[in-house]
């Protein structure tokens, strides 16, 4: 029973601060199953899709009343993630269970992007650049959708980071984000439940943690995405970056 409180209430709270800025959250959420929660390794992965095919509604469901998720930006995002969340589960069972590589990698990669974006936005106020192809978007959505196969983070505090560095405003980027990373959970989950049915070891979610947070997620993600409208760009920017550095500096003590 108090891992069905504590995965709520993580879930709520994680959510609620994230998804104004178009992060699910998940990747807050490892430490928690994994010291708190006590969900083995693989099993952490799938758990974390979970959450996000769980909590995602909350917030696409408010996102949508606004019209926020009717732009190519999510299309473009979708027709990279979806295959790569396959291959990213496919090595997280069969070539890369450890996650040692990958926290050290994403440390290095978000602790100086999360740190530019929030100098960037303080000395400049809102970066004016050209926006990235569509080409570029996708082949991104790509690397992030393996990413996110592998070790189940959501895909919007990688990709982000990035485009909102690149100029296009949070307000385009957290939504189409957070609808990636709903639809691309569902297949990786799925994946995993397939892959489940002949791997050895804890390959399958840990329904009731992966269930309990995501309801927390559901709650905390609607309020997030009520609240977004009311923050600045560049709060909402100052956020995103913020976010993108305690992520890194997060995997780097890990």
């Amino acid at each position: 029973m108090l891992d069905l409180v504590l995965g709520l209430a993580a879930g709520l709270v994680i959510a609620l601060l994230t998804t104004p800025a178009g992060v699910s959250g998940a990747v807050f959420l490892l430490p928690v199953q994994l010291s708190l929660l006590a969900v083995p390794n693989p099993a952490v992965t799938p758990t974390n899709l979970l959450f996000n095919v769980v909590s995602g509604p909350g917030a696409l469901l408010r996102y949508g009343r606004r019209g926020a998720l009717t732009g190519p930006l999510t299309r473009l995002m979708l027709r990279g993630t979806l295959p790569g969340v396959i291959v990213g589960a496919l090595l997280r069972v069969y070539a890369v269970p450890g996650p040692r590589a990958f926290r050290i990698i994403v440390a290095v990669f978000l602790l100086p992007l999360g740190a530019w974006l929030c100098v960037r936005t303080v000395r400049t106020g809102v970066p004016i650049r050209a926006e990235p192809s569509p080409r570029s978007v996708t082949l991104l959505s790509l690397a992030v959708g393996v990413v996110g196969g592998i070790y189940g983070i959501g895909g919007g505090s990688l990709l982000g980071p990035i485009l909102v560095g690149r100029g296009m405003p949070v307000a385009v980027v957290g939504p189409a984000a957070l609808a990636s990373t709903f639809v691309t959970s569902i297949v990786g989950a799925g994946t995993f439940a397939l892959l489940a049915l002949g791997a050895e070891g804890a390959v399958a979610p840990h329904w009731q943690v992966g269930l309990s947070c995501g309801a927390g997620g559901l709650i905390g993600g609607y309020l997030g995405a009520r609240l977004q409208p009311h923050l600045p760009e560049t709060g909402l920017r100052l956020l995103l970056g913020a976010l993108a550095t305690s992520i890194g500096l997060l995997y780097l003590a890990s």
